[in-house]
């Protein structure tokens, strides 16, 4: 192993369309998305496949007849076979948890050239049996010297109601037993997070990532996908521009009687993949290559899931900024995941609020009072989507551009997740 640490950059990133689920995307697999992303990053950044040492890949709601889809991604582009895989699930932030690990295992020196993002298939999740179904069948599906009677002795133990119905899947907490939105209401609400600041939030998801696609700045991270039909994908099906705040106001509350998330202000389910091309400096600069940006810090937390669950990020931003040795004043740009407005608006209510900062953080001061119209510069979650596992690899493409595109200097991503986890992580431009 080369002892000398070396600095991990980023030369690129793509992302297909994000579609909402059970729309054009539905026949399409997370492991067909997965090559879709892989393949349009190899052909936008032309690297000779010999030189690539590993796949790191996220994801979520993953088959499960093949765990490790790293592999079968690897395999299904017709990769050199002694390409490492590996598949990372650590909910919402997996895409930026394998993003990370590929710069940790460049600066260590066990590799130069990694690819890693993440993919995601709502459409595809799998519908289960009760378990009940499976301890009557098992037994006899798995022994195979069950007869025909064996057989018939089972169906005549079946109750259809109890075991044959499959039940409905949804993201809930094990440990609460809330839907995710279900406890974002009870931020909002103790927060005091307004169901107009919510639809203001996500009007201004939805007008920036509509101007994003109509002047053509996500060309540059965006790639078509055929679907099996011959249709041809070219943008994002979520994002509505010619939304309002009166229309999103006439939208029901979603997840409590008298609550204040709606569809309008929360993410929607997503199929979608998002890849980024991460190698050594040195290596980059041999192969020809310019760096976007590079990894300055990185910060993994999580809180209790009964307390509020998606808030991490008012933890992880402001750690990721201390390990950098930064301030908010030393951050150009800001991208926090969207999961819903109301999780964004309690994430920066807590960024600056100096009590929080000092139980929480060991901080005198908080982090800094930071104005929801000064982040997401290009939408978020909300009006692009969210499939689980590839939202951390789009936010940090289109972070890294846009440093390039601007000539800003630095970027803080934030992203929460499901049991109470969350992630961060600045961006230097290279």
């Amino acid at each position: 192993m080369n002892t000398t640490k070396s600095r991990a950059v980023i030369i690129g990133g793509i992302r297909t369309p994000f579609l909402r689920a059970f729309t054009d995307f539905m026949r399409i697999d997370t492991i067909a998305l997965g090559v879709a992303a892989i393949k349009g990053l190899l052909e936008r950044y032309p690297i000779p496949w010999k030189e690539i040492q590993g796949v790191i890949w996220g994801g979520v709601i993953l088959p499960s007849d093949y765990a490790n889809i790293a592999r079968e991604i690897v395999l299904d582009m017709g990769l050199p076979p002694e390409i490492e895989s590996l598949t990372v699930s650590r909910v919402c932030t997996s895409s930026l948890s394998a993003i990370t690990l590929a710069a940790s295992a460049i600066e260590r020196g066990d590799v130069d050239v990694m690819i890693a993002g993440g993919s995601d298939s709502t459409s595809n999740a799998e519908v289960k049996l009760p378990q009940s179904f499976v301890h009557k069948a098992a037994p006899v599906v798995m022994n195979s010297k069950s007869t025909v009677k064996d057989y018939f002795r089972l169906l005549a133990s079946l109750d259809f109601k109890k075991d044959i119905i499959p039940s409905r899947p949804s993201v809930r907490e094990r440990t609460t037993g809330e839907l995710m939105g279900e406890s974002a209401e009870k931020m909002a609400a103790r927060n005091g997070i307004t169901r107009k600041e919510q639809d203001l939030f996500a009007l201004q998801s939805h007008k920036r990532a509509a101007k994003a696609i109509e002047t053509g700045r996500f060309a540059c991270e965006m790639i078509s996908v055929d679907t099996p039909d011959g249709k041809r994908i070219h943008t994002d099906n979520i994002v509505r521009g010619d939304t309002s705040l009166e229309k999103l106001a006439k939208l029901k509350p979603a997840f409590a009687e008298n609550g204040t998330l709606t569809a309008g202000n929360s993410s929607s389910l997503t199929d979608g993949a998002a890849a980024v091309l991460i190698m050594n400096e040195e290596k980059a600069k041999s192969l020809g290559f310019t760096p976007l940006a590079s990894l300055r810090s990185w910060s993994y937390g999580a809180v209790d899931p009964k307390d509020q669950l998606l808030i991490g990020p008012a933890i992880s931003m402001p750690d990721a900024a201390r390990k950098a040795g930064m301030t908010l004043k030393d951050i150009d740009l800001i991208d926090i995941h969207e999961a819903f407005a109301a999780q964004v608006l309690c994430v920066l209510k807590m960024i600056g609020n100096d009590k929080f900062a000092q139980n929480r953080l060991g901080m005198e001061k908080a982090f800094g009072n930071i104005n929801p119209e000064s982040i997401n510069v290009h939408g978020g979650s909300i009006s692009l989507g969210h499939p689980f596992g590839a939202t951390g690899a789009r936010m940090v493409t289109t972070m890294a551009n846009e440093l390039k595109l601007t000539g800003k200097s630095t970027a803080l991503l934030g992203i929460c997740g499901a049991g109470g986890v969350s992630a961060a992580a600045i961006l230097e431009a290279v």
